[in-house]
């Protein structure tokens, strides 16, 4: 993973994060983006894995 982005949203009284990873595919090298909308606590977890 080369890069990582975060950005944060509000929905009415829930506060939401939608956060955007770079996946390198085993198969051809490619690079790929992963989106995700969480809640803010869980971000740093989904950018782990």
């Amino acid at each position: 993973m080369a890069k990582k982005a975060v950005a944060s949203l509000q929905t009415g009284s829930k506060r939401l994060t939608k956060a955007i990873k770079m996946v390198k595919s085993p198969k051809t090298g490619a690079y790929t983006f992963v989106e995700s909308i969480m809640s803010p606590d869980e971000v740093n977890d989904w950018l782990k894995k």
